[in-house]
């Protein structure tokens, strides 16, 4: 007879997802196995997401860090480089060369903070804004994609637990 607690299903009855049992054994990745283990199934969804992204971005001369910085400033601006490479997921040396580009094409402004000459504010111009624009409803066509089958209800749940995880992963430091 095998015992049934350490079976893949039995560890998904509790519905607050995979514990450890109370004398603290935890179940093997294998147990849970890789289509049930969130970091890999984030990380799928993401390199997914991307790629698919970008491949379509080149078709209109864009670039993934490009595009992230636009749509930031598209709805954020101005902000610093630091603030733009934390909320564009890019380092900041990365953000740094990409914003030299988008200069250089006229889609952003850098200018010195009149209170402190030190920062630099990055803005985005109407330029970037009609290049923004331009890249969105192709951003916006492969979320449908992605999202094909899942109801609103469903929707409102998993933008909530993810919000859950994002605040849990701020609280211990993951």
């Amino acid at each position: 007879m095998t015992d049934q607690t350490n079976s893949p299903a039995a560890l998904f009855d509790d519905p607050v997802m995979i514990r450890a049992s109370a004398s603290g054994a935890r179940p093997s990745l294998g147990q849970i196995g890789l289509q049930q283990f969130v970091p890999y199934l984030i990380n799928s969804i993401s390199l997914s997401w991307t790629t698919h992204l970008a491949d379509a971005l080149k078709l209109q001369d864009m670039t993934t860090t490009k595009m992230r910085a636009l749509a930031i400033l598209s709805i954020s601006s101005p902000v610093t480089i630091n603030e733009l490479s934390f909320y564009a997921l890019t380092e900041q040396s990365t953000m740094s060369r990409t914003l030299d580009a988008l200069e250089e094409q006229g889609l952003i402004v850098r200018k010195p903070r009149p209170e402190d000459l030190r920062v630099r504010d990055v803005d985005i111009t109407q330029a970037g804004r009609d290049a923004f624009a331009k890249v969105w409803p192709t951003m916006y066509d492969l979320l449908l994609k992605m999202l094909d089958g899942v109801d609103a209800d469903e929707y409102k749940a998993f933008i909530a637990t993810l919000h859950k995880i994002v605040r849990n992963i701020g609280n211990y430091g993951i």
